[in-house]
């Protein structure tokens, strides 16, 4: 109704509060300060006349970042940027299935910082949850491997989770396939209350190093993240994109998937994508120039 589409109008962050009680968990980020084509006021009338589950989302690190996760990419505040610790020859090696197979401990060092349970939602994710009990949604595909989409009450089957998340654990294998599933519970306390003898122990028990579930260089995607893109794509009436820098594939690739003439908002500090076929003059695609909780 009216009032639906006018509180969508209002920046994501105004609009949870409104609609929803939503804790802060830290100050929200500046306002967005600029930006081209499709505009929020024109999408709250698409999210308000959308037939029901035709809204998709991609959402990137940069929605969790007011939950206390840096990003990735942010120079000086971004995780790669500050793993100076962990003694590697280059940051992305963390998340590098060969160098894992030669060196775990950098990554399980950080996994106790990275593991679900130590952050909140934030008020994007409670949007995704709004947009669902609105019954617009049709699923979020994320790049995230922090599980925030289920912690603020979104349904499992409606997220897909692009890089994977702590939701299971495997063995290690020389294919970049997952191997034989491992107890989720035995790598969490080995995360969290354990250290080098618990995940040696691990190694031992299971014939090789193991890991939670999330995708590292050199890992295949979900099978689940193929077969949902091909199916919920071609139904989308708008595409919400945010927090994302759109420069890794395949996920970053899904911008294409739509339909000719799909509306489609990038909610995002950087104006990205032009290369993958966004056209922010266009009149149906749109850049919002911020953060996706301002």
């Amino acid at each position: 109704g009216s009032l639906w589409t006018m509180k969508l109008c209002l920046p994501l962050a105004a609009t949870c509060r409104s609609l929803i009680c939503v804790p802060r968990a830290q100050p929200f980020a500046t306002a967005a300060s600029s930006g081209v084509g499709l505009g929020l006021p024109r999408v709250a009338e698409l999210i308000g006349s959308a037939t029901p589950g035709s809204v998709v989302v991609m959402a990137g690190a940069g929605v969790s970042v007011s939950s206390g996760i840096p990003d990735f990419r942010s120079p000086g505040t971004g995780l790669y940027d500050n793993l100076q610790e962990y003694g590697l020859p280059y940051p992305e090696a963390i998340f590098d299935l060969d160098f894992y197979r030669r060196n775990p401990k950098p990554f399980q060092r950080l996994c106790k910082e990275l593991w679900p349970g130590n952050f909140a939602p934030s008020p994007t994710h409670y949007f995704f949850k709004l947009l669902h009990d609105k019954g617009k949604l049709r699923r979020v595909f994320t790049q995230n491997i922090d599980s925030l989409e289920t912690a603020s009450g979104l349904p499992t089957d409606l997220v897909v989770a692009a890089h994977g998340n702590f939701d299971g654990a495997h063995r290690v294998t020389d294919t970049g396939h997952p191997g034989a599933a491992v107890p989720l519970e035995e790598v969490r306390q080995a995360a969290l209350h354990g250290g080098d003898a618990e995940w040696d122990a691990l190694f031992e028990a299971h014939g090789g190093p193991v890991k939670p579930s999330i995708v590292f260089f050199g890992e295949q995607l979900p099978r689940r993240f193929f077969e949902l893109a091909r199916a919920d794509f071609p139904k989308c009436e708008l595409l919400l994109v945010l927090g994302t820098s759109l420069g890794v594939h395949p996920f970053a690739g899904l911008v294409g998937e739509t339909r000719v003439g799909v509306p489609r908002l990038l909610i995002n500090r950087d104006r990205v994508g032009e290369h993958l076929g966004l056209d922010f003059a266009s009149g149906t695609d749109g850049w919002v120039g911020g953060d996706s909780d301002a």
